[in-house]
């Protein structure tokens, strides 16, 4: 079904068409905010940490021993999510997005007012209080945060704003991590220092957060259901409308619960199996954070700067095997001696460990951010933050049956090596189940390595393909794998009209019909196919999707172009008559006619591997959308002519 989507997100488009996601934070639709998330998570980390050191070492607190301590703060931080989410996603898609997110920073002063007090008297029920009210706080800016940017920023520049934003949090993440271990622990001033940042970081993220500009409300008239439960289960309910959607929640999900297992696990694996002290623990979350971010900021390179799911498995795979091979290099470590950093370093088989723990965060990263990217792109824009906030809750049921499942695990004799391993294999299942059911991430990541490491593909007026709405694309047919490079260049999933007689190559075959391409002969080969292709053709562009034609009706035998016949003009007829104006996108495919999947050898194809070398060059160049009422096979077969010539 077609969503319409708000008009600053086009003009974002049209006006940022080529800033990278670096310039962004020169830009006012987009640095404020970006600076108002980051000081408000380094606020959280700094409070928690904190919090948590002195707790554990410099208190002594009967009822809160210092084992607990760290698990207690953990649980009451994340207890808003599971209340509170299903009333913050309501109340982002109510009220006007800047409005919200300057309430939220207000409140995170008086927070922080109150923590002073905690802090300088050592009053831990206080901090406590301050600690759930943190996570109150998150709780209503996650789902702002995350509906704001595809308000403000255009297609192209969504995966970049996405990393930046994760990026910005895993360096906040660290920043506050740091902050607070180091502030809470010098002589005489620790807690008063801690009480003072808190407060300054929090007026800091308040001064900053008076310049984001406004974000109009989406759903102003919503009659806000205060029930969490019912509210949580009605936007689980809207956003399983889409699977594509509802199944990304679930692998964002998934992400969290990969990520705590890793983060929970640090000081244990620091202490017990790499023998180091604190700074190694440390050293461990850098590298983590390092590579979270990095794999965040790597999204917008990787993708051509549209949002490409297609690096959600690249991401999976990276995940599994570095997490696996974490286990084979922690499991030939042998025993030593409590070790500082220094010693830790001066050790090979560390620096193994550290390149594992890197490479598996920054495939997390690449994981990630296109989900994050493809929720905000795919879902009703006046429903967008309520579906948000419901992944919030998951996030967090998921983060706690980590935590479950990791005690269990090491309750029954498991090592922390033994954890990483089965945490790798069960991402490679589970990956597995999400990409089987939503065959579009193995389209898209099939796409992806066609595109990037067989072809050098380049892609000549992208501009021209349409984010929104229905379009017929018209290109020429050279190879078997043009379809898969049209998938590649567009943002949005095609479907593809395509000669039945492709089905019956095998594995591209199969590729095709899980894309769930439309087989189509001629109608005097086979009338029932040839009437049922185009009913399937109509019920596309009704539903507002992409629709590609080969209108060659075969793939090239000698690399020139064709006859076009004349079936675009019956899907434009059938267009007409169902009230749909779809325009016409003329496209070409260059230099692809001598290639492994062309007919260059005796009519046949795929007989010399590498006959033009690896990582050849390829392009698309997509012309010019045409007025439905101006296409006739003639004048299209022209334009793409034009194209190739180009």
């Amino acid at each position: 079904m077609h969503r319409p989507e708000e008009t600053p997100s086009s003009s974002a488009a049209q006006t940022h068409a080529r800033a990278n996601q670096f310039l962004l934070l020169r830009q006012r639709r987009f640095a404020p905010f970006f600076w108002t998330q980051f000081s408000g998570a380094v606020n959280d980390n700094l409070l928690k940490f904190a919090f948590t050191v002195m707790v554990t070492y410099q208190l002594s607190v009967s009822w809160l021993p210092p084992a607990m301590a760290g698990l207690v703060i953990g649980a009451l931080f994340i207890l808003p999510f599971l209340l509170f989410s299903a009333t913050s996603g309501q109340l982002a898609d109510k009220y006007e997005k800047a409005r919200m997110i300057r309430f939220v920073k207000n409140l995170e002063i008086a927070i922080m007012l109150v923590a002073v007090g905690g802090f300088v008297a050592g009053h831990v029920p206080a901090l406590l209080l301050c600690t759930f009210l943190m996570g109150l706080h998150s709780t209503l800016f996650g789902p702002v945060k995350y509906a704001y940017l595809p308000q403000v920023l255009g297609e192209r520049e969504l995966t970049g704003g996405n990393g930046m934003v994760e990026m910005g949090t895993f360096a906040a993440i660290l920043l506050g991590n740091l902050a607070g271990g180091l502030l809470v622990a010098l002589p005489g001033m620790g807690h008063t220092a801690v009480a003072v940042a808190c407060v300054a970081a929090a007026l800091l993220g308040r001064a900053v957060a008076q310049f984001i500009p406004p974000a109009p409300a989406t759903d102003p008239g919503l009659a806000i259901n205060w029930n969490p439960f019912s509210e949580t289960w009605r936007n689980l309910r809207l956003a399983h409308q889409s699977v594509v959607v509802f199944r990304s929640l679930l692998g964002i999900s998934w992400m969290w619960f990969f990520g705590a297992v890793f983060l929970s696990q640090f000081p244990s694996l620091s202490k017990e199996v790499l023998h180091g002290n604190e700074q190694v623990a440390s050293l461990l979350l850098l590298v983590f954070s390092v590579g979270i971010g990095t794999g965040s900021l790597l999204c917008e390179r990787l993708s051509r700067r549209h949002v490409e799911i297609g690096l959600v498995p690249l991401g999976a795979i990276g995940m599994s095997v570095f997490a696996i091979d974490l286990y084979f290099a922690l499991a030939q470590l042998p025993h030593a001696e409590i070790m500082g950093l220094g010693a830790f370093l001066a050790q090979g088989a560390h620096w193994r460990v550290l390149l594992d723990l890197a490479l598996l965060s920054l495939f997390a990263g690449l994981y990630s951010v296109p989900m994050y990217a493809l929720i905000q792109m795919r879902s009703l824009p006046t429903h967008r933050a309520r579906i948000i906030a419901a992944n919030n809750i998951l996030n967090a049921l998921f983060m706690i049956a980590s935590s479950l499942i990791a005690g269990a695990l090491l309750g029954a004799g498991c090592t922390v090596p033994q954890i990483f391993l089965f945490t790798g294999v069960a991402n490679a299942l589970v990956a597995c189940g999400i990409f089987m059911l939503v065959p579009e991430y193995l389209l898209r990541f099939v796409a992806w390595v066609l595109s990037h490491c067989v072809y050098r593909f380049r892609v000549r007026g992208e501009e021209n393909l349409p984010t929104t709405g229905a379009a017929i694309l018209v290109c020429n047919h050279v190879s078997y794998v043009d379809a898969v490079l049209l998938m590649a260049a567009s943002p949005r999933p095609i479907c593809f009209l395509m000669d039945h007689r492709i089905f019956r190559v095998p594995v591209l075959g199969a590729l095709f019909r899980l894309a769930k391409a439309i087989p189509v002969a001629s109608q005097k080969e086979d009338p029932v196919t040839y009437e049922a292709a185009f009913e399937r053709a109509a019920q596309v562009l009704r539903a507002g999707d992409l629709l590609a034609i080969f209108p060659e009706g075969g793939i090239t035998h000698d690399g020139r172009l064709q006859e076009f016949k004349g079936g675009i003009m019956k899907i434009l007829e059938r267009a007409r008559a169902d009230g749909v104006q779809a325009p016409v996108i003329p496209m070409a495919l260059s230099n692809l006619w001598g290639s492994y999947f062309s007919r260059i050898e005796r009519g046949r194809a795929m007989v010399r591997p590498l006959r033009r070398g690896l990582h050849s060059r390829v392009g698309l160049n997509v012309g010019r959308p045409l007025a439905p009422h101006a296409v006739w096979p003639e004048s299209l077969r022209a334009q793409v002519a034009e194209l190739l010539a180009a």
